[in-house]
């Protein structure tokens, strides 16, 4: 277990310059990595569209279609998380955040779960914002509970389920509560398992310097966060797309008639589809012919793992935060949804 003042110095660590004679250069990625991670994405997509003709057609267009609307959909939600992560690394003093959240570590990562409720973006917003938090001092524990909380229980997405399923405010209640348990166990499992080699984020100058306008170090971090993430966004819109095609739509009738098989079949098609927050309670509401547990999984798991999700978060904290992060993230979001929703549902 690595102690809070170590964590909340990983971005300080990161940015410090080349690893040190105590340090394994071993874990350093690659510089090439992201074009690796670029080519898995649009190579499948690439064979789709050049078969297009000879294969199906109508593949080529959904996947142009798909690809397309999950770009365009989280696309004004980025530019409000990376505004407002810009403007908290340039106007917020460091130590308001000291002041606001509890001083252990322990009892500041629900709090900061909680403090999701107040920003009404998907998930595409929370992971600059998380980055800017843990680079004005925030532990990284309750900055990665501020992630997931984040585009699942702000007040947008709670009523966009409450229209989804009318006549069903045990599903609303139900979303809240798996949501932000799943947030304040992944915040805890960081504290006590989180190891600092893991956490590489961006490097980028945060703070205001002296003799420097406040609305330039904005515009900078701004620019930086939007053309950063952005990339990666269509990269996991483009794998999502290419996954949403080749997936056969018999599957569904599979898996849809056994209650264990159909809670992590559809935790998984939530990573897959890349669904946003704000809709994807009208897409579980569709699912008719699952239990009710599966489709509050489809909830819970979308929010906070999906392929842009994951694109996302390997760009700006490192490819080893995001494998460890999403993994472990899915399972907790599976045993939460099926716990809530044994009891609720």
């Amino acid at each position: 277990m690595q102690h809070t003042s170590e964590l909340a110095t990983a971005p300080e660590a990161a940015s410090a310059g080349p690893a040190g004679p105590g340090e394994d250069p071993g874990r350093e990625l690659p510089r090439f990595w992201p074009l690796v991670l670029l080519a898995a994405a649009v190579v499948p997509g690439t064979a789709i569209v050049l078969l297009g003709r000879s294969v199906d057609a109508a593949a080529v267009q959904a996947w142009r279609t798909v690809c397309l609307a999950v770009t365009v959909q989280a696309l004004p939600f980025l530019l409000l998380g990376t505004a407002l992560s810009g403007a908290i690394n340039a106007f917020v003093p460091a130590h308001v955040f000291g002041r606001l959240l509890p001083g252990r570590p322990a009892l500041a990562v629900p709090v900061a779960g909680l403090a999701g409720v107040v920003l009404p973006g998907c998930e595409c917003a929370s992971v600059p914002v998380a980055s800017s938090l843990i680079s004005r001092g925030v532990t990284p524990a309750a900055a990665f509970a501020f992630l997931l909380s984040a585009p699942a229980i702000n007040p947008v997405v709670l009523t966009a389920t409450a229209i989804a399923f009318p006549g069903s405010p045990a599903m609303v209640l139900a979303r809240l509560l798996a949501s932000l348990a799943t947030a304040a166990v992944m915040g805890w499992l960081w504290l006590w398992l989180g190891r600092e080699e893991w956490l590489r984020p961006a490097v980028r100058h945060t703070g205001h310097r002296p003799g420097h306008s406040r609305w330039s170090e904005f515009r900078r971090g701004f620019q930086h966060d939007f053309l950063h993430a952005g990339g990666f966004l269509v990269v996991g819109a483009m794998a999502a797309a290419t996954f949403n095609v080749t997936v056969p739509r018999s599957v569904l009738d599979t898996f849809s008639g056994s209650p264990w098989l159909s809670v992590p079949f559809l935790a998984a098609l939530a990573v897959v589809l890349a669904v946003c927050s704000e809709a994807d309670a009208f897409v579980a509401a569709s699912l008719a012919g699952f239990p009710p547990t599966a489709r509050l999984a489809f909830m819970v798991v979308g929010p906070m793992v999906d392929l842009k999700l994951i694109a996302l978060q390997a760009g700006t904290f490192g490819r080893a935060f995001a494998v460890r992060f999403s993994a472990a993230t899915t399972v907790v979001a599976v045993l939460c949804s099926a716990l809530v929703g044994g009891v609720l549902l």
